[in-house]
């Protein structure tokens, strides 16, 4: 094998070459047209939301109610789940839940809440970042524990 008979299966994109007179075909305004941001250097339009000039839609709409820049958005997982899907474990801890597909994602926090029918009998030790008052005592009446995850 030599080296110098490799040959890289590519095709050649040719560039127009911009603002070179009038007979290249870009030459003048080299395809940018005249005046406005378009025609200004560094122009970045259309961005998205961008309307044609116009008010952009998004800055019609009114903003609605107080939105906290670090807000906590817990994966929520009810114990009627847990009864349904998980059996004889000693602990239910974030990587038990993600097992069963009952989170999308370990590392988010979790709340577990008491949406439950019937009665509730698993006795085990619940690890998660937070918990409904009632799942809080539905766990404990049965005998089973609570810990909450610090993260």
């Amino acid at each position: 094998m030599d080296l110098s008979k490799i040959r890289i299966k590519t095709k050649k994109k040719s560039f127009k070459r911009l603002g070179r007179g009038t007979g290249s075909g870009k030459g003048k305004t080299s395809g940018r047209g005249h005046k406005g941001a378009g025609q200004r250097a560094g122009k970045r339009l259309p961005y998205p939301g961008f309307a044609g000039g116009n008010l952009p839609y998004v800055r019609k709409m009114p903003k609605r109610g107080f939105r906290p820049p670090k807000r906590n958005e817990y994966q929520i997982v009810n114990l009627r789940d847990i009864k349904k899907k998980i059996k004889n474990v000693s602990a239910i801890d974030p990587a038990t839940l993600k097992k069963a597909n009952l989170i999308k994602d370990e590392e988010k926090p979790i709340k577990i809440l008491a949406d439950l029918e019937g009665t509730f009998n698993l006795k085990t030790t619940f690890k998660a970042d937070s918990f409904s008052k009632k799942a809080k005592q539905v766990i404990e009446e049965v005998g089973g524990k609570t810990e909450q995850l610090r993260r």
